[in-house]
C-alpha cells in the first residue's frame, strides 16, 4: 500500500500532465463518475456533510483497524473532489488519517480553481474525515 504522500504525489503528477482548468475540471470529474455506485441506504441525511453547498454523503466504515469510505454527492464535480480525498484516506488507521497534511490541494492550485463555497465544502469534508478517525480513535483505544 502506498503512503498519504505518495499518493498526494501521484495526484500531483496527474495534474501537471493537464494542460489547462478545464482540463483539470473534467479530470475531477470523471474521477468522480469512477467513484463505486453508493448503497441507496446510505443515502440518509445523518450521513451529509454540513458546510457544503452540495449535498455530499460520506460514510465511515471500519474494517481491521482501518477506515473506509463510501461517498456520492448531487455535484459531479464534488463527487470528483471527495473521491480524491478518499483515494488518500481509504484504508487508513484513524492515526494515519489525523497525521495526514494534505500538500495536494496547494500543489495542483486546487483552491485557486474552486468558487468560496466549493472550497468551504472541500474543507468541510476534510474535517468530517478527520472527525471520523478522530471518534473511532478515542472511542477505540486498541486501534491505535
Amino acid at each position: 500500500m502506498y503512503t498519504t504522500q505518495e499518493i498526494q504525489e501521484e495526484i500531483i503528477s496527474e495534474f501537471e500532465v493537464l494542460e489547462n482548468k478545464n482540463d483539470q475540471y473534467q479530470y475531477i470529474i470523471d474521477l468522480g463518475r469512477n467513484l463505486p455506485p453508493f448503497p441507496e441506504e446510505y443515502r440518509k441525511d445523518e450521513n451529509l456533510i454540513k458546510g457544503c453547498q452540495s449535498k455530499v454523503w460520506l460514510v465511515p466504515i471500519l474494517k481491521e483497524n482501518r477506515i473506509y469510505f463510501d461517498a456520492d454527492s448531487d455535484s459531479t464535480l464534488v463527487k470528483g473532489l471527495v473521491s480524491l480525498l478518499i483515494r488518500i484516506f481509504n484504508g487508513r488507521t484513524p492515526q494515519e488519517i489525523l497525521s495526514t497534511e494534505l500538500f495536494f490541494i496547494d500543489r495542483i492550485g486546487l483552491k485557486g480553481m474552486l468558487s468560496m463555497n466549493r472550497a468551504n465544502g472541500l474543507a468541510s469534508m476534510i474535517q468530517q474525515i478527520k472527525t471520523f478517525a478522530r471518534c473511532y480513535q478515542e472511542n477505540a483505544p486498541s486501534l491505535q
